[in-house]
């Protein structure tokens, strides 16, 4: 398997730099609003695995279990519904996530049992750095896939 071109991201350095310090503002604020990065990382996992992009399914994998992850979490993340390891706020993050992903699914997008489960969780401002950190998520899902980036884990590992 072969990648079409360099990621956007490559080519167009300002552009990358931009991603990279909003993704660091993106957990300044997760920090400030005590929203875990473990649970950034699930949303942003799942996004990704809906997207197809194994590029960010690795990156976050590995950033979720550096952050104190467990395997067998990340292992049930793309069933979320049918097992009982997540709390109910992961579990409104994941529901969020898959919704401002597949956008175009429903005539509802965001449905306000979504959206309201959210924000019984996380305070506006959380709510605020949650949805942005999905959207850039879905950024990079969409840079990789359409140019099909290809994730580069070692053999044996």
């Amino acid at each position: 398997m072969k990648s079409r071109m360099e990621s956007p991201a490559i080519i167009m350095p300002d552009v990358s730099q931009a991603l990279q310090a909003l993704g660091k503002a993106l957990f300044a604020s997760a920090e400030k609003t005590a929203i875990p990065s473990r649970t950034l990382f699930l949303s942003y996992l799942r996004a990704s695995q809906i997207n197809g992009d194994s590029v960010c399914v690795e990156l976050h994998s590995r950033n979720a279990l550096a952050a104190g992850e467990t395997t067998e979490r990340l292992l049930a993340v793309a069933a979320w519904r049918e097992t009982e390891h997540f709390n109910d706020a992961e579990r409104a993050a994941l529901a969020l996530s898959e919704s401002v992903t597949r956008l175009s699914d429903r005539e509802d997008p965001v449905p306000d049992k979504i959206f309201n489960e959210a924000a019984r969780h996380f305070d506006e401002a959380a709510l605020a750095t949650l949805i942005a950190g999905i959207a850039t998520a879905n950024l990079w899902n969409r840079f990789n896939v359409s140019t099909r980036q290809i994730a580069s884990v070692p053999a044996g590992k």
